[in-house]
């Protein structure tokens, strides 16, 4: 996936609204998952790509967070 590269090339701007846009999805997907998995009708193979995605949000989620907030120990 390209998008780790191309963190580097984007304005503080741009990925402050990419995160907003990734932490919604993130919990579009969490909700979505729990409510599969409530009604015990969805199969494995879309669970596990739906927390695939989550996972995968989760850490562009961090790796942004990484470049706009850095931990400067002073």
């Amino acid at each position: 996936m390209n998008a780790y590269r191309d963190l580097s090339m984007k304005t503080d701007e741009v990925l402050r609204v990419e995160l907003e846009e990734f932490r919604r999805e993130h919990g579009d997907l969490d909700a979505a998952i729990r409510a599969l998995q409530e009604r015990g009708t969805a199969d494995q193979l879309t669970l596990q790509r739906l927390k695939k995605k989550k996972l995968w949000l989760r850490d562009m989620i961090a790796r942004i967070e990484d470049r706009l907030y850095p931990d400067i120990i002073a």
